[in-house]
């Protein structure tokens, strides 16, 4: 009788626990972009310090990689805020519906723009285009690029091995580029922006996006994977010191890591275009993208301190023209995009796309 009592007892406890509601965190949990990762966690130690809440946990996982953590679920041992440095894909929102995920709020920080840069005592790269980054990036180039007149439009195989094989004005050093890896939001930028941007020069590629988008998507934003683009994960800092040490590579990142290191590295003239503030602003930088951050307000009642921390973060104050962000690199979205976001991040508008 004894023992019957004992595992009666037992199998009750157990079920006890199993059924058991999960109690909520005691601290905001954000994943998501890289290039993001710097404002959110300003904003975190802002937070902090003015409401006395613990500072929220902040992981670099990469825009897609936050994503997909993001939209596994709704309860609360999934993450309440993810950053991107692009838009969430119309994949990863039905991805989020699917799995419960239905109730998002979509806030805009402000803009970057994507830097190509190298060692201050490095090569002058301030004659790449976007054309050149094409050429010296994507799997496949137009044969015509190489000098070959057999068949113009035929794709070959990535031939080139230095840069001013693909332009005299480029520097004679061989290519080596390090990137971010497909889970970045800079590199889908990079791909987008920069290396499809270059590939539309040629107009036969450009003709092709009406004909055959598919294959034109392909043509145009696939890395080579020869050694010349190196992936480097989510450490920007990584980079940098790879830079420092080999003063004739280039690396791939954000503007705001770019200001913060200037005293080490250097970023390239795109399409005759400087780097720099006003030319992101303005749209003068050809390679520049939108920063955004993702709301699960299902959190919103369960964790201490998301309203809070949201609305400090869509404060004039941090993401406006004179505020605190703007000192870290980011480039404010203009006024009245500010305006609706700040409204929607405060009341919680829910996504739809």
């Amino acid at each position: 009788m004894l023992t019957k009592k004992i595992l009666t007892t037992s199998a009750v406890v157990a079920a006890s626990f199993l059924t058991a509601p999960v109690q909520a965190r005691d601290y905001i949990e954000i994943v998501g972009s890289s290039t993001v990762f710097p404002f959110a966690t300003v904003v975190a130690e802002t937070f902090g310090k003015k409401t006395g809440m613990p500072t929220p946990k902040i992981e670099s996982t990469g825009s897609g990689g936050g994503m997909k953590l993001f939209c596994k679920g709704d309860g609360i041992d999934t993450p309440d805020i993810t950053n991107s440095s692009r838009r969430i894909k119309m994949s990863e929102f039905e991805q989020c519906h699917k799995n419960g995920v239905t109730d998002i709020t979509e806030v805009l920080v402000g803009f970057d723009g994507i830097a190509i840069a190298n060692s201050r005592i490095g090569a002058n790269f301030n004659a790449l285009t976007r054309k050149s980054l094409y050429l010296a990036l994507a799997a496949k180039v137009p044969a015509s690029a190489t000098g070959k007149t057999w068949n113009k439009e035929e794709m070959i195989d990535n031939p080139f091995t230095n840069w001013n094989e693909i332009d005299s004005n480029l520097p004679n050093v061989a290519i080596k580029v390090l990137g971010p890896p497909p889970t970045s939001g800079t590199r889908d930028a990079l791909q987008e922006l920069a290396v499809e941007g270059g590939c539309k020069k040629f107009p036969h590629m450009k003709a092709m996006k009406k004909t055959n988008s598919n294959e034109y998507k392909k043509l145009c934003r696939t890395i080579r994977e020869d050694g010349k683009y190196v992936e480097m994960g989510e450490n920007d800092n990584l980079i940098i010191s790879k830079l420092v040490n080999d003063k004739n590579t280039l690396g791939i990142f954000g503007f705001s890591f770019l200001d913060q290191n200037a005293e080490k590295v250097k970023g390239a003239d795109i399409d005759g275009s400087p780097i720099n503030f006003e030319n992101i602003a303005s749209g003068d930088y050809p390679v520049s993208r939108p920063l955004y951050f993702y709301v699960k307000n299902s959190h919103r009642g369960k964790i201490r301190g998301m309203d809070e921390f949201i609305n400090e973060f869509v404060d004039e104050d941090t993401f406006g023209e004179e505020g605190y962000l703007v000192d870290k690199g980011l480039i404010p979205s203009p006024e009245a995009r500010r305006a609706q976001f700040t409204a929607d991040g405060k009341n919680a508008t829910n996504l739809k796309l």
